[in-house]
């Protein structure tokens, strides 16, 4: 799903392997004026940063192709302005995150179901 407002707005992308998720989140991000693009599919993603990089990316953790943690490794890897929040309902992400944070990356986890006031204001501080 593509937004329509214009290009000089922040662009999101949302990851998450269930279309119904991906799309929802990348609407309440459009609804607040960003553009929002929702993948369900990480390598998808990466490869569509290469002609637009977005300025925040939220993932879920857990997924099949890749995990939202190595994506985001790899996502400020090749665009290191790109801001990170990730998504996860379950509790096999504590390893993952103990994981990165031994490789120096620090990313910010919230549970899911998040609310979107929540998860709005998340935005807004790591765009602050």
């Amino acid at each position: 799903m593509v937004s329509d407002v214009g290009v000089d707005m922040l662009i999101v992308y949302v990851v998450d392997n269930e279309k119904l998720i991906a799309d929802t989140l990348a609407l309440i991000f459009v609804q607040h004026g960003y553009r929002a693009i929702g993948f369900t599919n990480p390598l998808e993603a990466l490869e569509s940063a290469i002609a637009q990089p977005p300025a925040i990316l939220i993932s879920d953790v857990v997924m099949p192709e890749m995990n939202g943690i190595d994506l985001a490794i790899e996502f400020q890897a090749r665009f290191p302005r790109c801001k990170v929040l990730l998504l996860s309902g379950q509790t096999v992400t504590a390893d993952l995150l103990e994981s990165a944070r031994e490789r120096g990356h620090d990313f910010t986890i919230l549970a899911k179901p998040i609310h979107p006031k929540e998860l709005l204001a998340e935005i807004g501080h790591v765009t602050a």
